[in-house]
């Protein structure tokens, strides 16, 4: 990752989000006084996701990605430049567990898109288990988001606002993983879940 080509990424692309995508970003203010490393768990709809969060929050977000995205070799280069890394996806990859793990213990702000995949729907997707695998393994809080459109069914649309909003912090604590077992992480994983699908409701 290049911090200053991942800045000045986001100023070159804010205005035209603002312009096509505009959004408005609520709960902002819970991550002010953050005082560790965090994994940011969001719901998925379009492919403007990731631009979203990069440009409204504060601190640099390394991305897990699907792999497909860094076949080509200039898209490759810009994503490893922005922080992304590649994910194989519904192979268990275990390369991708070690970067995540090694992206939050080395300082960074790791962004996980929980469903997997964009809804084509616009409705939740069930959620996969690696942010809490990844957060028991490191201690790390999660930060839930959620992504609501003003499409049909919540989709993202071109000219139509987007919102964005922050969730309070889960701590570590309440990330139950400790016997390693399925429903442990079955039932933390849902909890994340539970908390992105709140912030549509509030």
């Amino acid at each position: 990752m290049s911090e200053r080509f991942y800045k000045a990424v986001i100023t070159i692309i804010k205005p035209f989000l603002k312009f096509f995508y505009p959004f408005e970003v609520r709960g902002l203010e819970k991550i002010k006084n953050a005082k560790k490393n965090y994994i940011i768990c969001c719901n998925h709809l379009s492919n403007v996701d990731v631009a979203f969060l990069m440009v409204t929050h504060e601190k640099l977000i390394c991305f897990m990605a699907k792999e497909e995205l860094f076949k080509n070799k200039i898209l490759g280069w810009f994503f490893k430049k922005m922080g992304a890394f590649a994910v194989k996806r519904g192979k268990g990859d275990k390369s991708a567990l070690i970067n995540s793990e090694n992206i939050i213990k080395n300082g960074n702000i790791l962004g996980i898109f929980i469903e997997g995949t964009r809804s084509k729907t616009g409705e939740f997707l069930r959620p996969k288990s690696g942010a809490t695998l990844i957060a028991s393994k490191t201690n790390a809080d999660i930060l839930p988001i959620c992504i609501t459109g003003s499409g049909e069914n919540n989709k993202v649309k071109l000219f139509k606002k987007t919102i964005i909003s922050y969730g309070d912090f889960i701590p570590n604590n309440a990330i139950n993983c400790e016997d390693g077992s399925r429903s442990a992480l079955k039932e933390s994983t849902n909890k994340i879940m539970d908390s992105i699908t709140k912030l549509r409701q509030d």
